[in-house]
């Protein structure tokens, strides 16, 4: 799914990366713990949390996600925008909480696949 078509999902306001809208993303993940994110993410995913500080920038960068969505109409600081800028990375805002977001998105096709599964 490109970022344009998740923005569109989401009826999404677009905070940083505006040049990346046809960026690929084959999977989600929503969390406000970034130890959780740390523990299970893997490629091509798109971190969805209510998290609105450097540590979700620094954890999504840490761990190669290029796109970001702060959910439950949170907006980011200007810090975090450039933060996001800095590192080349897309940051979204959606209304929608975390369970609708996360709902949305897989009701459109896009799948958990980026978790790794616990043994």
């Amino acid at each position: 799914m490109t970022v344009r078509r998740m923005t569109e999902i989401l009826e999404a306001r677009i905070a940083s990366g505006e040049d990346q809208m046809d960026l690929e993303v084959s999977a989600a993940c929503g969390a406000d713990l970034m130890s959780d994110v740390m523990a299970f993410v893997k490629e091509k995913v798109v971190l969805l949390t209510g998290l609105v500080n450097p540590q979700a920038i620094r954890t999504a960068d840490l761990m190669d996600i290029r796109v970001v969505v702060l959910v439950r109409g949170k907006s980011p600081t200007e810090d975090i925008v450039a933060m996001a800028r800095e590192n080349g990375m897309v940051l979204l805002s959606t209304k929608y909480s975390m369970f609708l977001a996360c709902g949305r998105l897989y009701e459109a096709g896009l799948r958990g696949g980026g978790i790794r599964e616990i043994a």
